[in-house]
């Protein structure tokens, strides 16, 4: 398992932008694929975009497609979520996981690595 930690939300207005960061631990970071997922109150956990161990492809879910943008730097340890054109039902708290199959990233019960997370708040 890797330990995983995000940072870079916060509050903007709706329209803005925010990129989420998240610094994992570990030699073998480009052993997992990697994903954010968010979570808003009352709601259940949802995958909003993910990416391969080489970052050759990526998933986006349809209410983020043309607005995010994942990405990662294996020789940072880091996965990042750029998030354009923010809208107030992005307002949730913000997690990334890892795990070495992608496939996995459709299980989240089944994930090996999370972050704490991190809220992000879009005004109207």
């Amino acid at each position: 398992q890797v330990q995983l930690v995000e940072s870079g939300g916060g509050l903007v207005q709706a329209g803005g932008s925010l990129r989420l960061s998240c610094a994992a631990s570990g030699r073998t970071f480009s052993s997992y694929a990697l994903g954010w997922f968010r979570q808003a109150p009352g709601k259940a956990r949802e995958i909003v975009a993910a990416i391969t161990r080489s970052g050759s492809s990526t998933y986006y879910a349809d209410s983020v497609k043309g607005r995010f943008a994942i990405s990662r730097d294996n020789a940072k340890n880091t996965v990042y979520l750029q998030m354009n054109s923010l809208k107030p039902e992005d307002t949730a708290v913000y997690y990334c996981a890892a795990d070495p199959s992608y496939g996995s990233m459709w299980q989240p019960g089944f994930l090996g690595s999370w972050g704490q997370g991190t809220q992000v708040t879009v005004s109207s």
